[in-house]
């Protein structure tokens, strides 16, 4: 079994824990089940959602959640993309997906996408296969300014809220039920939370969130 955090940032760019859900297999059907929870008990509206690629979850993000938008998290894209890529070949590879992602436009990142693709594919065919097939949520950050990509382009937020659950996890491995965990996870969280300052820089990055969302920042 794992336990899957959801992290959200509340208009005032605090942090928040949105839910712990434990579960043997991700899927589509467990993450409608969560995303309609955390609709119950009150999350209105998701504006963006970064994410990994977790099977099902961008689907149940957007069946619940129809008008949200996709990111996923290109630095686990490319901790997969490099999986196989030999120790010789691993720095230039790594160089030329930077040209994909660091690029200041469309035309930069199509070129960068077709040098990719002549240089890597017939080497490494899956690495520009997934890259293509991902491209529309790997893609949206381009769409916002650089304080707000700086948020949206990577899942770091939640990387460091489960790296602090697994400091006390890790030293007790077996527990005698899913509630004992739970408990647990919630006495840790609490600890935490009390910490967590609010993001640098909200108040800008709050500006143009209202300006880019402004019908739905006012909805609710």
């Amino acid at each position: 079994k794992a336990v899957y955090c959801l992290i959200g940032l509340n208009r005032e760019g605090i942090k928040d824990l949105l839910g712990m859900y434990i579960g043997q297999a991700e899927s589509a059907s467990f993450w409608l089940k969560v995303l309609n929870d955390i609709h119950q008990r009150g999350v209105q509206d998701i504006l963006i959602a970064s994410m990994d690629n977790l099977k099902g979850l961008s689907q149940a993000v957007q069946a619940v959640f129809p008008q949200t938008k996709v990111q996923l998290c290109i630095v686990h894209q490319i901790r997969n993309s490099l999986k196989y890529v030999t120790k010789k070949e691993y720095q230039p590879v790594v160089n030329d997906l930077k040209q994909i992602y660091q690029a200041n436009d469309i035309k930069q990142r199509e070129k960068a996408l077709a040098r990719f693709d002549e240089i890597w594919s017939g080497k490494y065919p899956y690495i520009f296969k997934s890259w293509i097939e991902n491209w529309d949520k790997l893609s949206l950050m381009f769409e916002y300014p650089q304080q707000i990509k700086k948020l949206m382009y990577t899942t770091k937020i939640i990387e460091s809220f489960n790296s602090q659950l697994r400091k006390v996890t890790k030293s007790k491995r077996v527990f005698t039920n899913d509630m004992a965990l739970t408990k647990l996870l919630y006495l840790v969280q609490l600890k935490i939370l009390e910490k967590i300052a609010p993001i640098a820089s909200w108040r800008q990055i709050m500006a143009q969130f209202i300006i880019i969302f402004e019908d739905r920042w006012y909805q609710y």
